[in-house]
Parts: C-alpha cells; structure tokens; sequence
C-alpha cells in the first residue's frame, strides 16, 4: 500500500524539520547565530491517467487527470540571515555588526573564514584574535603600553597611552556575500565560501552595502523563542498525523488480508 511510504516520508520530513528547530533552540543564546528552517519539495507523482490526451471516443481531451503525490524529500535547510538585536557588553574589544558584513579571520591552515561573532580578545603577543585564538585579518596588534582602545563605526582602531595623542592602529575590514545562506557553516560561529555563496566581497565599515561597527555591543541570536516553540508544535502534530496514516494503511491491509484467508 503506497500509503505506508508516503506518510514514513512525511515522518522523516518532520524529524529532520524537528532536529534544526531544536539547533535553533539550542543556540538561543550564541552570539551572531542565525537561525534556519527546513524547506520541503514534494517527490515523484504516479501518473494514474494522463490529462489532456484524447478522451475516450476521441472526443475532446481528458481535463484534470489523476496523478498521486509519493511523499516528500527534504530540499534544503536555509539560515536565515537577518540583523539581530546588539546588547550592550561594555567590553572594549566586544564588537558588533550593524547591517551587512562579516568579520575575517585567518583560520587554521591559513584559509579565510568568515564570522558574525565580534567577541574579541588579545593573544600574549597583542593580537587581535577571537575567543578561539584564530587571528582577525587584517592582523592588527594592540601595543604593550596601550590604555584606552578606541574603534570607530567605520572600523579604525585608536590606542592611547598615557597623555599622548591616539595612535592608529589599523582598519578593520568587512566581506559580503551575494548568496548568503549558501556559505557552508563550519561551527564555532564560523563560515566558509562555497561556490554557492559566490566569492567575498571586502570593504570599509560604513562603505554602500556594508554595516557599521559598534563597540562595545554584541549581535545577538536572531532565534525568536515564541516562533521556535510554534514551529515545534506544528511539527509534532505533522509527526503524528503521519503516523495516524501509517496506523490507519496498516489497519486497511490486515482488513484486506484477513478477507482473502
């Protein structure tokens, strides 16, 4: 009975709908983390007759046809990469994207990677590197006599020691993506270009089509709790419907079975 396939594809559907809702959940509270939603295609239909051919006679043609859907596959699962909310930190070198960018960072091996996350520190040699230790690029190094650190929303670095005058340290850069939610996510808050995402994009904070630096800020989750929760509950009740339709095809065939005995 075709039934009991299509509603255990319907079941795998949702349990992989349920898994990256509850990714999003977990991450509530990660810094920069954007959420994603699993996006379903239908599969395959069986063609039981076939419309627009000659009706019968050769009068006319059949309008509408029959055709049976045989499930649905998992498609993609998209992040959704939309601004979220700055909190305040207070930290000098806790830094956040207002708009579109992302921070550059020299990963290990030497490769590129890309990140939301500003929550920055210093090495024992000064450099400005994230909570992993991976080095900010361009590489910037904050002096041992250094008191006050200052960055502009355009993303240049002020040190200031003692009474005399602000020393440039460096600019910060920002890269952009055309296909955003195709850059492949590596973890730790980190993403690398695919072909998909296109090659990045550098510029000045500030600059047409790139955000502006905040210091002292931290971008938030852009999970809402409310609609994780909502989203959690439609997919239990399409989990158990489905498996309704397994238990009612199932009670169909012993029918079927137990009449040809």
């Amino acid at each position: 009975m075709r039934a009991l396939a299509i509603a255990a594809t319907g079941m795998n559907a949702q349990q992989t709908n349920v898994e990256v809702i509850a990714n999003n959940i977990a991450n509530i509270n990660t810094t920069g983390f954007k959420r994603s939603r699993a996006e379903f295609t239908d599969l395959l239909y069986q063609v039981e007759r076939m419309q627009g051919v000659p009706a019968r006679g050769g009068e006319g043609v059949v309008p509408e046809g029959a055709q049976i859907g045989l499930g649905v596959r998992t498609a993609a699962i998209r992040s959704t990469h939309i601004q979220g909310s700055l909190a305040q930190t207070g930290n000098t070198l806790d830094l956040a994207i207002n708009g579109n960018g992302y921070f550059q960072i020299t990963g290990a091996g030497g490769e590129t990677l890309y990140t939301r996350d500003g929550a920055l520190n210093t090495n024992d040699q000064g450099q400005i590197v994230t909570l992993d230790g991976f080095l900010i690029d361009p590489q910037i190094t904050v002096p041992v006599d250094n008191v006050t650190l200052t960055v502009s929303s355009t993303g240049e670095i002020y040190s200031k020691a003692g009474n005399a005058d602000p020393i440039l340290l460096g600019q910060l850069t920002l890269a952009t993506f055309v296909n955003e939610p195709g850059l492949e996510a590596k973890g730790g808050n980190l993403f690398k270009e695919t072909l998909a995402s296109g090659p990045p994009t550098a510029g000045v904070p500030g600059d047409p089509g790139f955000g502006v630096i905040h210091q002292g800020y931290l971008e938030g989750s852009n999970v809402d709790p409310v609609k994780e929760i909502s989203e959690l509950i439609s997919a239990q009740r399409a989990y158990e419907m489905n498996s309704k339709v397994i238990q009612a095809a199932d009670d169909m065939s012993k029918v079927v079975s137990t009449g040809l005995r």
